[in-house]
């Protein structure tokens, strides 16, 4: 709902069969931003629904739909959302009702401080309980590990950003679940500033969680792998390098207490570490290279909209949105 003719924010509802929730989703939503003096926008992005999720939100007028032509995934929902968005700051909510509407007031309170805000959940209440817990637990501290950064909630659905940051790593994130994910590892893994808010997490009381447990799993690890490997190559590289090494180190020292030397199979072990290690140094300077090249590029496109907006001081809608790109 508009309060001014600028859209702050932009609060973005992927869904897919979510005839059970949605009604009750989007007034939770209503509710919490009325009582704030945010512009905002509510935006479905529909992921072909075949159920009666679009029936129960057409005929609202206080909300966009954007409806995808077939299924792609929530990723490529979410990627919709954030393209067609018009505000500079973007709010993800699942359309469940597993997330607190309520709770969205409180992750906009540390904007512009921080880059990014999300709601870090106090517990897990999806199906398969224990089985998820442990694998979330897993794939969190793997990136907690990689990153060098404490994350209390890795994949989280409710998060807040700004627009213009998340519009550079756009091209990174995956069609699936893991979309959240990314969206995380892409602030952290490029040093901006991230927060976490402790929120309330609730269980599907008709919905059924599109979680597969083994599948979307084995895509959380590839994507944690991947995002590191993209952003920061060198703390995927240099810890199996020095594994390597150590694991040499090992069975050299075995072999000469047998056999009083050193087997071939050492020599190939150390090797591997040495080229492993000068593969992580090689992939660490292209990405600082690209991330300077890419820094270079958007001062001059900053310069140019500057030096457009002198020239041209009456206020177009159009030329707002190519701001906010950047």
């Amino acid at each position: 709902m508009k309060k001014n003719n600028l859209t702050e924010i932009s609060i973005i509802i992927p869904t897919f069969n979510e005839e059970a929730s949605i009604t009750k989703v989007v007034s939770d939503i209503h509710k919490a931003m009325e009582l704030t003096n945010y512009s905002y926008e509510v935006v479905i992005v529909d992921d072909c629904s075949t159920d009666k999720t679009l029936e129960k939100v057409e005929n609202r007028n206080d909300i966009r739909i954007i409806k995808h032509k077939f299924n792609q995934g929530s990723g490529a929902a979410r990627r919709t959302g954030i393209r067609e968005s018009k505000g500079k700051i973007i709010v993800m909510i699942d359309g469940d009702g597993t997330y607190p509407a309520s709770s969205i007031p409180e992750l906009l309170k540390y904007f512009p401080e921080y880059d990014q805000v999300n709601g870090a959940r106090k517990q897990e209440a999806g199906n398969l309980r224990i089985f998820r817990s442990f694998a979330k637990w897993f794939i969190r501290m793997l990136a907690c590990f990689l990153t060098k950064e404490d994350i209390p909630d890795l994949n989280t659905g409710l998060k807040a950003f700004k627009k213009s940051v998340a519009l550079k790593y756009l091209w990174a994130l995956p069609d699936g679940f893991s979309c959240v994910s990314t969206l995380t590892l892409s602030f952290i893994c490029n040093g901006y500033n991230v927060k976490y808010v402790p929120i309330d997490y609730f269980s599907r009381k008709e919905s059924k969680s599109k979680f597969h447990p083994i599948k979307d799993t084995y895509s959380y690890i590839i994507t944690v792998i991947r995002m590191i490997t993209y952003f920061q190559p060198i703390n995927i590289f240099l810890p199996l390098s020095i594994f390597l090494f150590g694991l040499g180190v090992t069975k050299t020292l075995i072999d000469y207490n047998m056999i009083h030397k050193m087997q071939l199979s050492d020599i190939v072990i150390f090797m591997a570490s040495f080229i492993i290690f000068c593969m992580g140094v090689l992939a660490d300077l292209i990405v600082a290279q690209a991330k300077r090249i890419g820094g270079i590029n958007e001062k001059i496109l900053k310069e140019l909209l500057s030096e457009v907006s002198q020239t041209e001081p009456t206020f177009d809608e159009s030329t707002e949105k190519t701001k906010s790109v950047f």
